[in-house]
């Protein structure tokens, strides 16, 4: 029997700066080929250091867990790469351009609508309530509160 010649998680890891746990997490997600395994450890081939940076690519240009797999996955096997990428990169323009949207009506509001003078919580509510909508400086959102 021939012997598999291969690098260990911990190199994988180690070659990609990641922890083992998320080189794992990669292969749960069937992002990466579940490898071979010698005497119960896997035992990856070289070409997986490859994927594992084209996964992190992905992620440090915002793709999700989900998106990475549709990348991966979620097209035909004909369909090229470059194909794929701009049909991913075109939606995450799009959700970056709404994220970018709301993060300036945020900062608007920040920074020039919180000038309150009220002397309680009931003033200011109502002195806001009086006010028409379209004379208000900035379109308020109002968002839940974190961990409600």
């Amino acid at each position: 029997m021939k012997a598999v010649a291969g690098m260990s998680i911990g190199r994988v890891a180690q070659l990609c700066g990641l922890a083992p746990s998320a080189i794992r997490y990669y292969e749960n997600a069937g992002l990466l080929p579940k490898p071979a395994r010698v005497s119960g450890r896997r035992c990856y081939s070289p070409d997986v250091i490859g994927r594992v940076r084209l996964l992190q690519l992905a992620r440090e240009a915002g793709f999700t867990i989900v998106e990475i797999r549709t990348f991966v996955a979620g097209f035909s096997a004909t369909t090229p790469p470059p194909i794929r990428w701009r049909t991913l990169a075109e939606r995450k323009l799009a959700q970056i351009g709404r994220q970018m949207e709301q993060l300036e009506r945020m900062k608007a509001l920040l920074e020039s609508s919180f000038h309150c003078r009220c002397l309680s919580i009931d003033e200011c509510a109502r002195m806001i309530g009086e006010r028409p909508r379209q004379a208000q400086a900035v379109r308020l959102r109002l968002l839940p509160l974190p961990g409600r």
